[in-house]
């Protein structure tokens, strides 16, 4: 059975903010599982997405009981914020992908300059590495770091840097926050363009006299 004009805008509308939701959760759960790794923290666009995913989802929920109550108002809003939403995440997820090693191995470098000694010999331990960059440009500071470095890794002569176990983290955070949100970031343009048509349709179980 082939359904009406008005049905199909309405179960279309719904299952979009279904995904809208799905993508917003995914998002948020990504980026809380960048920022928790270590030193990855410093990269504040990842804090970006959470704050894109939290808005996503909030604004799916309202799309969604709009949809399916056909309010006039909800709808309107539900329009305009998506679309600032979009804008966003368009912008963050460019951003993501656009951040290249260097910059994060800058400000990488910038976040473990402001930790004391005892935080850094913490997170060594956590993560099981030592020093940040085994490079010219941080030498000194490596061979410091080497020197007080608890890890287990250090008896075995198996080390790898935190800022390269930091550097692969990142990477591939940024990578998935950015494909991800870029990707659905188009469908919310189909988001507001399904919105706005099906507020403008008439709902045949409505009295005719109300529908404005």
């Amino acid at each position: 059975m082939v359904c009406g004009g008005f049905t199909c805008s309405k179960n279309a509308l719904c299952s979009l903010n279904v995904v809208y939701m799905l993508v917003g959760l995914l998002l948020i759960v990504v980026a809380a599982w960048g920022k928790g790794f270590g030193i990855v923290s410093s990269i504040h666009i990842i804090g970006g997405v959470i704050a894109v995913g939290f808005f996503l989802l909030l604004i799916a929920i309202v799309g969604l009981i709009g949809a399916v109550h056909h309010h006039q108002v909800m709808l309107f809003f539900y329009m305009v914020i998506l679309f600032i939403v979009f804008l966003f995440q368009f912008g963050v997820s460019c951003s993501c992908l656009a951040m290249n090693q260097g910059q994060q191995e800058k400000l990488l470098a910038s976040s473990w300059g402001l930790m004391s000694n005892d935080t850094r010999i913490s997170l060594e331990e956590k993560l099981d590495c030592c020093g940040l960059f085994n490079n010219t440009k941080h030498l000194g500071e490596f061979v410091t770091d080497m020197n007080m470095c608890p890890a287990p890794c250090k008896q075995k002569r198996s080390c790898i840097t935190c800022g390269l176990k930091s550097l692969q983290h990142a990477s591939e955070a940024l990578k998935i926050l950015g494909g991800v949100g870029l990707f659905f970031s188009f469908t919310e343009i189909l988001g507001v363009w399904l919105a706005m048509r099906y507020r403008n349709q008439k709902d045949p179980r409505a009295n005719p006299s109300a529908f404005l």
